[in-house]
Order: structure tokens, then sequence, then C-alpha cells
């Protein structure tokens, strides 16, 4: 499955789009010789299934004359692959080779010679020297997923020799080096067939490459490829869109992505950048959506709290309220009057996020009554971390600043309100804004993949994943 991972970020999509990426995947030599000993392990399994069918001939040997010879239920027995190497070749994609590698093989053997003598047996056959080279070819299908396949294969075996047991041995040890060559290449021939079998077989992992990852009701994330790869001697960068998207409404947020670079690091197998202009994509969608406000009502605010949502309490700082509307529960509406704004400075993630926010007054039939319209900025600060293969967060608030967009209740000093604001925004708010957050985002992924000790950084412009891999199943 590492393989396959390593497949996917060589893929090229066949429309290239000329933008900056949102989110780039970087693959490092740690990670390739990981993918490198799954690849081995899965190629050494198609190797077991070598097949060498039945064959016969006729060899003159002296002194005895013609001999007819057959050899019958060839298996392999054994199959090594000591060396192999893939590596990365810059601006092309990967290559591997195997070399020193062995297999054994069992079967009968049967002969006639002088017309009338016939003699059986068995054979071992030792196979050595032997070596593959191909090279991974990788396009794109419809949907945007890559399909692989194997190109260039060669391989050489350079010596099968064969052990004759039973019978005359020592005569048939004499015409061995003829079934010697004749074995050779007929592993020769199974061997790149394999090889193709063996990289074709990553296809159907390859789907489950989620290009498109729904996050809920309201939003998916796309991770297709915006260029080719950049591929260096040391690592592999795969640029995707990394844009969030109404579920099938793929409207293009307003803004674009800026240009960011990654450190030199390469102690993990992997690297994910997520751009801050996947995390305001998110908010342009979610604001499109309309799910970026909230109402506010007096059982949402924790029993001990002093301050209650009725006019009584607000009616301490704006007399008014209370003379107009004694003895009233309230509800607020909090809304985004713009797209939230996610900011990454190094070791700093902050929202910037202005809203309105509608006092009501809930009359005894259930109507609503406008009491004062406010302005809100405030200025949050963001806890990101990995949850599985999820990236989440969690906001505390840090500023706050409050101005009087429309009062029905004539002039009042809107400084009074600042302590009761911060509260609902601090116990009510912010509380159910975190239990969305907490449940995260899809990453990019591939199949049954895990991330192994994940670490975060935020970085200008973007945050850092570094992580290795493991893949189950």
């Amino acid at each position: 499955m590492a393989l396959s991972l390593l497949l996917v970020l060589l893929a090229v999509v066949s429309t290239t789009l000329s933008m900056n990426p949102g989110v780039t995947v970087r693959l490092t030599n740690k990670g390739l010789q990981y993918g490198k000993q799954l690849g081995m392990d899965a190629l050494q399994g198609q190797l077991k299934s070598v097949q060498i069918p039945d064959f016969s001939g006729s060899q003159r040997v002296s002194p005895i004359g013609k001999v007819k010879y057959s050899l019958t239920n060839i298996r392999l027995v054994n199959v090594g692959l000591p060396k192999s190497a893939v590596d990365l070749v810059p601006g092309t994609g990967v290559k591997l080779t195997i070399g020193d590698a062995f297999m054994n093989l069992h079967g009968n053997w049967r002969v006639k010679y002088l017309r009338i003598i016939k003699d059986s047996g068995s054979f071992d056959v030792g196979v050595t020297g032997l070596s593959i080279s191909t090279t991974v070819a990788v396009k794109s299908d419809q949907t945007g997923r890559p399909v692989v396949s194997s190109t260039n294969c060669v391989a050489n075996v350079a010596s099968a020799k064969v052990k004759f047991h039973g019978g005359a041995s020592w005569l048939y040890n004499l015409f061995s080096k003829f079934i010697n060559k004749a074995l050779r290449n007929a592993l020769q021939k199974q061997i790149c067939p394999l090889v193709d079998k063996t990289v074709a077989g990553l296809n159907p992992k390859l789907k489950t490459l989620n290009v498109l990852a729904k996050v809920d009701k309201y939003a998916e994330i796309e991770y297709s490829m915006v260029s080719s790869p950049a591929i260096s001697q040391a690592t592999l960068d795969l640029n995707m869109k990394g844009e969030f998207y109404n579920i099938g409404k793929h409207q293009e947020a307003p803004f674009t992505p800026a240009a960011y670079s990654l450190p030199s690091e390469n102690n993990n197998m992997l690297y994910m950048a997520l751009s801050a202009f996947t995390a305001n994509s998110a908010g342009f969608v979610y604001n499109k959506a309309g799910v970026l406000s909230l109402y506010v009502t007096d059982d949402m605010v924790p029993k001990g709290s002093p301050f209650r949502l009725n006019t009584k309490t607000f009616g301490i700082f704006i007399p008014e309220i209370a003379k107009q509307y004694p003895g009233l529960m309230m509800k607020l509406l909090v809304r985004a009057e713009q797209n939230p704004t996610v900011t990454f400075q190094p070791k700093n993630a902050t929202v910037q996020a202005n809203a309105m926010v509608t006092a009501y007054a809930i009359q005894p039939n259930g109507t609503l009554s406008p009491l004062f319209v406010l302005n809100l900025e405030s200025s949050v600060s963001a806890n990101v971390f990995v949850r599985e293969l999820n990236v989440a967060g969690r906001l505390t608030l840090n500023q706050m600043k409050l101005s009087l967009g429309t009062s029905y209740v004539g002039q009042f000093d809107v400084g009074s309100l600042d302590s009761v604001l911060r509260m609902v925004l601090k116990v009510v708010v912010i509380p159910i804004v975190n239990v969305q957050l907490g449940k995260g985002y899809p990453l990019p992924a591939l199949g049954k993949m895990n991330l192994v000790n994940p670490q975060l950084q935020i970085m200008k412009d973007y945050m850092l994943i570094g992580t290795d891999v493991q893949f189950t199943g």
C-alpha cells in the first residue's frame, strides 16, 4: 500500500491547472524505502506463483546417442530478493531494480534412450543471479485517479543449474547444461509478466484515493492535482487543489492560494502542508451554506452564570429594555457577516471573524421583538491538531470589539454589554464551534493508511504535518 501511495504521488492528471496548490504532500526517501519494502513483499508473493510448463525434447549425448527427456510438475519451493532499490529519477519518475535474486525449483524427470531403456526420478533447480529492472508509468483515469503499468521491464537469469536424483543420475547430469538453458529461458519469460501483474494489482487500491473527501452534509474537499509532481533525488512533491466546496456545487472561492515553500526536513516518511487558503475556503463554503449563524437562548447559558438572557438582566445595562419589555426572555442571533479569515504565522494560528448580534425579546405568543443590533469583531486563537486521518482544532477567544449597528430601544453605552457578550461567546458560541472543529476534516489518504506519531507545526501561510505512515490490510 505504501508503494501505492508512491504511485499516487506520481500520477499526473490530464488537465493541469496553472495555480498554486492549497495542499502539498511530500514523500521523502524514508517513505520511499518503506514503500519499497512493501512492494518487494508483494512482488515476492507474485514470483511464488511462477509456473514453468512441462516440456520435453531430445538431445544427442555421447556415447549413448539420442536421449529423449521430459520435465514435469515443476514447482517453485523458494524465492529470495536480497537486493532491491527504488530510486527517484529527477523530473522523470521511479525506477525499480532487483539484483542477486534466487529461486529454487523442484520437479520430476523421465528419459528414454537406446529405444528400450527408460528411467525417471526427481530434480532440483538452483536459479541464481536473477536481476529485474522496470519503470513505472502512471496515467490518470477519468476521475483524476492514477492508473499504473510497468514499462521497459527487463529480466535476466544468470544461471539455472539442474541436479537430477534417482536412476542413472550420473549419466543425465552429463546433458544437464541443455536443460539448464531451456529452464533459464522459460523462467525469463515468466518474470516480467509477473512484475507487470504486481504493478497492475495496485490499481484497485489506487481507486481508494480520496480525491473528493466528504466532510459533512454541507462540504467536501477536493484533493486533485494542480500540476505535475516535482521530483528531486530526495523528495517527491504532490501539489493538490485542497479546496472546500459545497456538496454538489463547486463554486470557486473569491481568492486564490498564496505561494509557499516547504522546509528541507526529511526525518519523516511523509509531510503534508495545508495552506491558509484551504482553511479559508472552508469558511467561504460554510458561510455560503448559511450555517455560520446561531440562535442563543437562556437554556444554553450555564445555570450558575449570573447573566441570564432576559430583559431583567439586560435592563440593568439598558433600562429602556426593562421598561418596554418587562419580564420577558430573550434570544440572540449571532450571524457571520463576512467569511472568517484564517491566518498562519510561525507557531500561531488565528481567526478573524466579523458578525452581527441581533437581540430579541420573546413575546408570550412566541413572536420576536428586535431590541438592538451589534457589530462584533473578534479574534480567536486556534489550537490545531491531528486526530487519526483528520486535522481538527479548538478555538479560544483573544479579543472582542463591539459597536452599535441599530437600536430599537434608544441610545446606550455599547461597552456596558462587553462582559455579557464575552460570556456568551466563551461559554456558548465557541464551545459549539469547537464541537464541530473537534470532529476534524479529512486529510488526503489512501486505503487503510494510518499516521504514526504525527507532529503539526504552524508555519507562515500554512501548517505542516510531519508523520510516518503504516498500511494495514
